[in-house]
């Protein structure tokens, strides 16, 4: 689960330069609509196939049930993958495995994961986090490091008992047959995705007007063709030429 829920930060700034390619003039706050639609579309998509291989003949619930475990972990890192990725585009750097993790457990713990995060940067600043700045800045990079692991501790606890109530329904859901499992897989994660949705929102705010010159997609030098790299060598006649002329040759 720690591996699932913090995603290396090349692979990250990877994923914004390619949606970057595809969407060259699109500014800031349309990468993070986008980047919410993928998320929405692709745990959505994986739920409901799990789901459907229920009424599948030859799958039993045992396959099902071991491929829903799957698409959990995958649930996570894609989770852990939007949710850097947001904080990227906000020009927020997260490149610490603990942080990671801390703002990905705070965003599926929804309120309460945020009240925990107050309570805790209250502590760490005597009274309250500096003004005009948000809860996704202060678990990735204002908190300080020696006050981030009691944080991450606690959130870890209380959220392994959210996401094992609310996985093991969703598990017993997707196994059910007749089309029922691919409608539970597919909803129960559309709906936690949505809230996944609204709390990056808050935390981080409205997105700045301009993308991170590090997230820019570099240019690739295209490789010259053949017929160029002909043309760029000299012809048989010329060269026979300069070599008659030429007495040292």
């Amino acid at each position: 689960m720690d591996r699932a829920l913090s995603v290396q930060r090349p692979v990250v700034v990877a994923h914004i330069r390619a949606l970057r390619r595809s969407h060259p003039n699109a500014s800031p706050a349309q990468l993070v609509r986008i980047l919410e639609r993928r998320y929405l579309t692709a745990i959505t998509t994986g739920g409901a196939a799990v789901g459907a291989t229920a009424m599948v003949p030859g799958f039993g619930t045992g396959l099902t049930l071991t491929l829903a475990g799957a698409e959990t972990a995958g649930f996570l890192e894609t989770t852990a993958l939007f949710a850097q990725s947001v904080a990227e585009v906000h020009g927020i750097t997260v490149d610490d495995p603990v942080r990671a993790r801390a703002l990905v457990m705070t965003l599926m713990l929804g309120k309460a994961g945020t009240d925990l995060v107050r309570q805790f940067t209250g502590q760490a600043f005597r009274g309250g986090p500096p003004r005009k700045v948000f809860w996704g800045e202060m678990v990735t990079s204002k908190v300080p490091q020696a006050v981030m692991g009691p944080v991450a501790d606690e959130l870890r606890r209380r959220f392994l008992k959210h996401f094992v109530k609310n996985q093991g329904t969703s598990l017993v859901g997707k196994a059910m047959p007749f089309g029922i499992g691919a409608v539970i897989g597919g909803a129960g994660n559309n709906f936690a995705g949505r809230q996944v949705v609204t709390a990056a929102r808050s935390a981080f705010g409205p997105p700045p007007v301009w993308l991170p010159l590090e997230l820019e997609p570099r240019e690739r030098k295209a490789l010259p063709t053949i017929r160029q790299l002909r043309e760029r060598l000299p012809s048989p006649r010329k060269a026979g030429r300069r070599d008659a002329e030429d007495p040292t040759l």
